[in-house]
Formats: structure tokens, sequence, C-alpha cells
């Protein structure tokens, strides 16, 4: 049986590939062909791609965070032999709430957003995406344990998984730049 852990160097590169966008500015997931072959038609969707739009975790937009997730829960789950096809959709798809979480419940009065997007994001995505029944799943559930149902899959629980890592990295990377660039200087008036 394979090992079901992530080694800690593995994990420590994980972290290091969470914390650097770069990758997916330059779009190098567009050299894994695999990877391609289960995303493209969301990849390449309108309105997946207006996700740019919104800011999600400090300096990451949305896009590119649901695509970190995505390419690692892919990552993980194909080196594990789990259903790494619907682990990639699904992560593409596990913020495709299509609003600013920053402002909404000011404009829309709507609050708890950490409770409600995975169900706005299933909404959406049902709406462009033919969908299995793990894929949806996975969307819907993959802020467990704040959400009260676990995911039904290994693929879920990896993109939980991925989603925490990446949004405390992207988030900590932020304050870590603050930190050492921004925070205590004097101006140079």
């Amino acid at each position: 049986m394979k090992n079901l852990y992530l080694t800690p160097e593995e994990e420590q590169e994980a972290v290091k590939w969470a914390e650097d966008a770069s990758w997916v500015e330059r779009e190098d997931y567009n050299m894994d062909l695999e990877y391609l072959a289960c995303v493209k038609d969301i990849l390449d969707h309108k309105v997946f791609q207006s996700m740019d739009r919104y800011m999600q975790h400090g300096d990451t937009t949305c896009k590119a965070h649901c695509i970190k997730v995505s390419y690692l829960s892919y990552s993980i789950c194909r080196k594990l032999g789990w259903e790494y096809k619907e682990a990639a959709r699904a992560g593409l798809l596990h913020d495709f709430f299509l609003y600013d979480w920053h402002t909404h419940a000011r404009e829309t009065g709507e609050r708890f957003h950490g409770f409600t997007h995975p169900r706005a994001a299933l909404n959406n995505a049902v709406k462009h995406f033919d969908l299995t029944e793990n894929e949806k799943d996975m969307i819907l559930r993959h802020m467990w344990p704040l959400t009260p149902v676990p995911p039904k899959t290994k693929g879920g629980m990896v993109i939980i998984y991925a989603d925490k890592l990446c949004g405390l990295v992207e988030t900590t990377a932020r304050i870590k730049r603050w930190i050492l660039y921004g925070f205590g200087r004097k101006s140079a008036a």
C-alpha cells in the first residue's frame, strides 16, 4: 500500500510551491498535458477566467488560488492513485462563487461567507459545467469542518488539505512581505 502522507520534504516543497504564484502567472500547468486533459474546458471558460477580478487571500486572485488548489490536489491524488481527475476539476471550482467575499456582506447583507460559499460555488459550477456526483460533493464539502458534513471521497479530503495549505501560505506570504518590506519603514520625506 502506498504511503498516505507527504514526507516532510514533500510538504516543505508544497509550501514553497504554494507561496510562489509565478508558476500560475506563467501558466506552467499548461506543460502537464494529463492535467490539462482533466481541466481544459474549465480553464478556457470565460466565466472561470473572470475569477481573476476577485481577490482571494493576500495578493492572490480567486482564479490563481483555485488553480493552486486544483493542481496540488491533482498531484497528490495522482501520486496516491486516487480520483485525480475529479479532484483537479473540483479544485478549480471549489471557490467558484463569483463575487468579492471581502465586500459581499456589506453589499448584500448576506453574512457567513465561510459557511455559505460552497453552495454558491456549486450552484455556479453546475450552471456552466457537467460534473460528477463526486465533484459536486468535493465542492460542497470543501470547508469541512467549518461546514458539518465531510466529503465522501479521499480526493475531497485532499482538496480540504490543499485549500487550507494554499490559503494559509497565501495569507502569511502577504504578511511576511508587509513585515519585511513595508512595516516600520520611515517615509523618505
